[in-house]
């Protein structure tokens, strides 16, 4: 079943991608630059990289998957990519609820302060599936799911986020301080992150996770066709 809804995505995307050749869902995004703090904690998730104590420098995307106009409801990602000891980390994050039911329902916000950003499908450890959810801290008030309105509003402070993990039907336990700036370079970035090939160390994947999401990503990795050539009237012959 998941093989076959991870055929369906993937001709979804295709389809999609035909419109948007760079990047079919996700098209605008804001920059940012930050780190990781992961503080372990007494409870455990089975994971031991989320399980102790460490920094990473983090460079991250806030964008909108469907990509309304500004001012509409989307659904909220956040993609993060850690600096790790031998490779990157790559976290996908979007907005769903917190509930146990609603973790798996992606939601469309219009700010992203009181969204909650899990990352919906479960990562493997050894003692069952674990999911990471992140939650804004700090600034308290609106802001704006649009990438740009979310940089205005921001105004070159900073934007911390909790890091939570949680076992389905179980409580979020935090694990972690998630800390981003706008980044100073570029209002976006070309960065394609893929927790599939830049997974969390130690956690494992479920083959009915990577049947339902490696062809979409498969596709979303495919570089955007060149135009077709057209010959001129000169190498036609012509006049």
């Amino acid at each position: 079943m998941a093989a076959t809804a991870g055929r369906v995505f993937a001709r979804a995307f295709a389809a999609v991608k035909t419109l948007r050749p760079d990047r079919p869902i996700h098209p605008v995004g804001l920059h940012l630059r930050g780190r990781l703090e992961r503080e372990g904690g007494p409870f455990r998730s089975g994971i031991a990289w989320l399980d102790t104590a460490g920094n990473h420098e983090a460079e991250a995307r806030l964008s909108r998957s469907i990509g309304f106009p500004p001012g509409w409801p989307d659904i909220i990602g956040l993609a993060v990519r850690l600096t790790a000891d031998s490779a990157p980390v790559d976290i996908l994050l979007a907005s769903t609820g917190m509930s146990r039911a609603g973790r798996y329902v992606l939601r469309m916000c219009r700010s992203v302060g009181p969204a909650a950003l899990t990352t919906m499908m479960p990562y493997e450890g050894t003692g069952g599936p674990v999911q990471l959810a992140a939650r804004t801290l700090r600034p308290h008030g609106r802001l704006p799911a649009d990438p740009h309105g979310f940089r205005d509003a921001l105004g070159g402070g900073e934007w911390v986020l909790g890091l939570y993990h949680g076992r389905p039907g179980a409580p979020w336990q935090r694990c972690g301080t998630l800390t981003l700036l706008a980044s100073a370079e570029a209002a976006d970035t070309s960065m394609r992150f893929d927790p599939m090939q830049h997974p969390i160390p130690g956690a494992g994947t479920y083959s009915w996770t990577q049947a339902l999401r490696e062809p979409s990503y498969a596709v979303a990795r495919r570089p955007p066709e060149k135009e077709s050539h057209r010959p001129t009237d000169q190498e036609r012959g012509g006049p």
